[in-house]
């Protein structure tokens, strides 16, 4: 048996980083390819929702890690984030039974990144930690498929619950941007560890001062 794991939502200002590891019998993973499973940035949304449909029937587990999760791990003096995407890759490997995982590795260091994870692990188990593991392996691209979908649907909620539409949540999107300028103090699920966040309190703790 197979594994592949994924994350979504990794660069974002709003909303959760979504990890899953989805579990294959290395012979049936031609049965990905025919589904026309492929890295989920090169796909469109409603290419996503409907191969998603037929890889939940595969084994699979998911990890929701919410803002202040994020928060906690990049503000440690401890941790970082990768770090706690390795700590959340060992505790996806510990629900499954597989002889080989594949990793999309967040680190520029793939082999320190890959000694971490097995440090974690209580079990031996072939570990592959490869930069773009998403586009070459299709068990990594399966992962990042049900990873993002269930991203997209977390992110959704956070709209239909709090009435408001910050597009979507990346630090590129002019309307994430604007949203976080007006509300940055109203609401609990921007990352307040990230770049544009920290600079406008920054900003705002200036302005205070200078009323002074």
């Amino acid at each position: 048996m197979i594994a592949g794991v994924e994350e979504a939502g990794r660069g974002p200002v709003i909303g959760p980083m979504v990890m899953v590891i989805l579990v294959i019998d290395e012979k049936d993973e031609q049965k990905l390819v025919d589904l026309g499973v492929k890295d989920s940035k090169l796909l469109t949304a409603t290419q996503r929702e409907e191969i998603y449909q037929s890889l939940v029937n595969f084994e699979h587990h998911v990890k929701i890690l919410q803002p202040n999760e994020i928060d906690e791990a990049v503000l440690s003096e401890a941790m970082n984030l990768n770090w706690l995407e390795a700590k959340t890759t060992a505790e996806l490997i510990s629900f499954v039974k597989a002889d080989k995982v594949i990793l999309d590795c967040p680190s520029n260091n793939t082999s320190a990144y890959k000694n971490y994870v097995k440090k974690l692990l209580k079990k031996d188990i072939e570990i592959i930690a490869e930069h773009k593991a998403d586009v070459k392996y299709p068990v990594v691209s399966a992962a990042s498929i049900i990873a993002k979908v269930t991203r997209d649907r977390e992110i959704e909620k956070l709209k239909k619950k709090f009435k408001v539409n910050f597009g979507s949540g990346y630090p590129s999107d002019p309307l994430t941007i604007s949203f976080l300028e007006k509300n940055y103090k109203k609401y609990d699920f921007f990352r307040k560890s990230w770049a544009p966040y920290k600079k406008l309190l920054k900003s705002t703790q200036q302005k205070t001062l200078k009323g002074f």
